[in-house]
């Protein structure tokens, strides 16, 4: 049984360089070109500021910025659960990016997208309970999307 799982895993290894595949972050991998290389908007809300942070997080802080993310950021948050006594115990915060990748040196557009994602926060706590998990959500949404507007920077970024 063991061997079986040891030549599955070798095998579909062996398929995996067959067809192209390296690694994102790898030394030669798309990621690395755009390490430390794009700056950000300035962040003027708090949603703003996570999600930038998510952003350097991910892809550095910019130390030779060749690029300049550009985005906008719309939330809307919605009760879905409501009791007898017409009190909201569960809220979901939907949200939108818009985003724009450009060339710092020429102001070329290089990619563009937007991104949705949502989460969910209950308020069946204490006041001060409740503003902390609305706060932590909107850091998981902004989490969220950071992670999948660089999952199409790299994606795009063989492009440019």
């Amino acid at each position: 049984m063991l061997f079986s799982r040891r030549l599955f895993v070798l095998g579909g290894l062996a398929a995996l360089s067959g067809c192209g595949f390296a690694p994102v972050y790898g030394p030669a991998g798309e990621a690395t070109k755009l390490r430390g290389r794009i700056s950000f908007e300035e962040p003027t809300t708090r949603a703003a500021f996570d999600f930038v942070s998510q952003l350097e997080d991910r892809l550095g802080r910019p130390q030779s910025a060749a690029y300049m993310l550009s985005y906008t950021i719309e939330t809307d948050e919605t009760g879905v659960a409501v009791t007898s006594d017409q009190s909201t115990t569960r809220f979901n915060i939907s949200g939108r990016i818009q985003y724009a990748l450009s060339d710092v040196a020429t102001g070329a557009l290089l990619t563009d997208g937007d991104v949705m994602n949502f989460t969910s926060y209950s308020t069946t706590g204490t006041t001060v309970a409740t503003q902390a998990a609305e706060r932590d959500a909107y850091e998981r949404l902004m989490t969220a999307m950071a992670d999948q507007v660089v999952s199409q920077l790299i994606a795009a970024s063989n492009d440019f």
